[in-house]
């Protein structure tokens, strides 16, 4: 995405404090698979700003959907020569995935772009109400190197194309996120914090804070 909006640091802002802002956690969707870490990770970061309040996020599910079509598509699309010429340089996994890209039908793309039209400005409204909303970030710990899948909802799911569930949604209309790690596990986890276009100082700031307050570090794994 291109635009001619001038730059606008965000740094100067960290230390504003959070008094001003509108916090909030949403259900639904996002709480569909996640595991008891992921509850506690974003139940903690809640409780330390105060977001009591939870709203229902608009059909995150159909924009997982559709991002996942238009991604697809569009990897098949930037690699369909190499993988026409030089297929064994692709991980096998990788190659599966952009093979059925290329064989996406073209009427899906579109009905995947005309509805990201329509999703991008229902978010939008959505922040006319909020400032930041957070979000679980993946529906569990970080998986072990090696590890091929994990359990979501009750069923084994293969972990590489499934674990941005909660993620997809959000990067499909480009919205500033921050990732902030909640050190309540020995794997990692993390809670997204997500706010309005163009509003990356309400994220970092948000963050900021919960850093010096001292819920979120990314503590040193053990050796």
């Amino acid at each position: 995405m291109c635009t001619d909006r001038p730059a606008e640091p965000a740094t100067p802002a960290l230390a504003a404090g959070l008094e001003d802002l509108r916090i909030t956690t949403a259900g639904g969707y996002f709480h569909h698979g996640l595991t008891s870490e992921g509850h506690g990770a974003l139940t903690t970061i809640a409780a330390a700003l105060g977001a009591k309040r939870a709203i229902e996020w608009p059909e995150a599910a159909r924009a997982r959907t559709a991002a996942y079509v238009i991604t697809a598509a569009e990897g098949a699309a930037l690699h369909i020569d190499r993988l026409r010429t030089r297929p064994q340089d692709f991980d096998p996994a990788v190659r599966d995935r952009l093979i059925a890209g290329a064989m996406v039908p073209a009427v899906a793309v579109a009905q995947a772009q005309k509805f990201r039209r329509w999703y991008r400005a229902r978010v939008r409204s959505l922040f006319e109400e909020v400032d930041a909303v957070l979000l679980p970030a993946t529906p569990c710990t970080a998986p072990r190197i090696g590890r091929q899948t994990f359990t979501l909802d009750g069923v084994e799911m293969p972990v590489r194309p499934n674990l941005g569930i909660y993620t997809q949604p959000i990067s499909f209309i480009g919205l500033p996120v921050v990732a902030v790690p909640v050190p309540l596990t020995p794997l990692p986890i993390a809670v997204q914090i997500v706010a309005a276009p163009w509003r990356e100082d309400v994220a970092l700031r948000i963050a900021y804070a919960l850093e010096r307050m001292g819920v979120v570090a990314a503590p040193k794994p053990a050796l």
